[in-house]
């Protein structure tokens, strides 16, 4: 399945929200003077939230462009594999080996330095290595400073571009988050922000059911497909292994955006 150069999305105007900010609140401004503060009051808790919900928004736009599935309607998908290395990685990789299916893995710099013979691994047998933080800062993501974001993309791509043999072209969030200062890192090393459009939450869930339940509730042809190395449930290596059975039973082909 081809796959147009366009899917690859570096950030252009990284200050553009800027614009949109100094609008929204120009217009506040005049609606208060007009109106008084029982309209201009609400208007600007609106006009703030509209720049701090997207922040936590997976597939929202406004800090930096992202892909959330792909186009057109052949049955194929991508299959997204986050967090590692790990001790599961071999027996992952082994899992996509049984069933013909190449994956992009989104790792993490620090762990990645830490067991370099698995991201060499990963890319000796096919799959694609991805930008996923240096130490994947979970709880604070989301409100990291200039510099503190620019080191954990860079990093990261470092790290990763060395063991690697060659630079990864994309980079997933934590949590999926963003905030204004993701775009300007991504612009410099020409990556581009993958998101999703099916998950399972399996990096918190360990019940394989339920993850495959909503697994499945998601798949449409061009969806990115969100799975877990890792976890601390211990079963992300089972879950992988049923998601992979779970697309083969429902005619999915897994392709890599070129």
């Amino acid at each position: 399945m081809t796959r147009p150069a366009t899917l690859h999305r570096i950030p252009r105007r990284t200050h553009a929200w800027l614009a949109w900010l100094a609008a929204s609140q120009l217009a506040v401004a005049v609606l208060w003077i007009a109106a008084g503060w029982r309209w201009g009051l609400p208007a600007l808790l609106l006009s703030h939230a509209a720049f701090i919900v997207p922040v936590f928004l997976p597939r929202a736009t406004l800090y930096a462009p992202a892909l959330s599935r792909l186009p057109g309607d052949e049955r194929g998908v991508w299959v997204t594999i986050d967090d590692g290395p790990s001790d599961d990685t071999p027996a992952v990789l082994e899992a996509l080996d049984r069933h013909g299916i190449r994956a992009t893995f989104f790792l993490v710099g620090e762990r990645a330095r830490a067991r370099p013979e698995l991201v060499r691994e990963i890319v000796r047998r096919g799959h694609e290595v991805a930008n996923h933080t240096w130490s994947h800062p979970q709880a604070r993501f989301w409100a990291l400073g200039p510099r503190a974001m620019a080191a954990e993309v860079g990093q990261a791509q470092a790290a990763l571009t060395a063991l690697a043999g060659q630079p990864p072209r994309w980079f997933r969030a934590v949590a999926g988050h963003t905030n204004p200062f993701l775009a300007a890192p991504l612009q410099r090393l020409g990556l581009a922000r993958a998101a999703w459009s099916v998950r399972g939450y399996d990096a918190v869930d360990g019940d394989v059911v339920r993850v495959l339940q909503r697994i499945q509730r998601g798949l449409a042809p061009g969806a990115i497909v969100l799975l877990h190395e890792g976890a601390p449930h211990g079963r992300s290596v089972e879950i992988v292994e049923a998601a992979l059975c779970l697309l083969r039973e429902q005619g999915y082909a897994a392709v890599i955006p070129d």
